[in-house]
């Protein structure tokens, strides 16, 4: 118990260390070396749990949506609406989120794309299936690709946010990523209960 549990810090340092090191450097600039120092692990230790640079990204990026607690009310599409700025604020300050967000970036045109969008895809889909058998969403309307549709049009928002204000302004800008989405998803019974800004998390806790 006490070998699993120091196995399980040790990972958890390593990836802590290479979302720090991916963030500020970039994912082709972190090396492996800088990684471990910050770690403070050893050689051995790092590739005991990932054997190479493209495997620790694979972790950093999978791991992206465990810290979401995925809220499950009244409204499926409110808790969408929800999440997507929980996610906001986590990107602001969240060291696994944006070095994941550098990794989709700059790996999304190799020859092995290491992208989040399907988790949060998958996600959103479950979301959006909940909507439709509430009857929120308008009857054309398909949660597989809505959610795809919402996906890549948020991480185009982050990354609009991130080139101008840092992700200061992301929040509003997923506000009004909503206001422009909702009316094409939405039935008119679920646009008048529906909050493109978010509900307060003591809302939903």
């Amino acid at each position: 118990m006490v070998t699993q549990e120091r196995a399980l810090r040790t990972r958890r340092a390593v990836l802590t260390a290479a979302a720090e090191v991916i963030k500020a450097r970039g994912y082709a600039a972190a090396t492996m070396a800088e990684i471990i120092r910050r770690a403070g692990v050893t050689k051995g230790a790092l590739y005991f749990h990932f054997t190479s640079k493209h495997a620790l990204a694979r972790a950093v990026i999978e791991e992206q949506t465990e810290p979401f607690l995925l809220k499950v009310t009244a409204s499926r599409l409110q808790d969408a609406i929800d999440f997507t700025h929980q996610v906001a604020l986590a990107l602001r300050d969240d060291a696994l989120l944006q070095a994941g967000a550098r990794i989709a970036v700059e790996t999304t045109f190799s020859d092995e794309p290491l992208v989040p969008y399907q988790a949060w895809t998958d996600i959103l889909t479950g979301m959006f299936v909940g909507a439709k058998e509430n009857g929120e969403l308008l009857p054309g309307v398909s949660p597989e690709a809505a959610a795809e549709l919402l996906v890549a049009a948020y991480m185009g928002v982050q990354l609009l946010s991130q080139a101008e204000t840092d992700r200061d302004d992301l929040p509003e800008r997923v506000t009004q990523l909503w206001r422009h989405a909702l009316p094409g998803l939405a039935t008119a019974d679920g646009l008048s209960h529906l909050e493109p800004r978010g509900r307060p998390l003591e809302i939903v806790a």
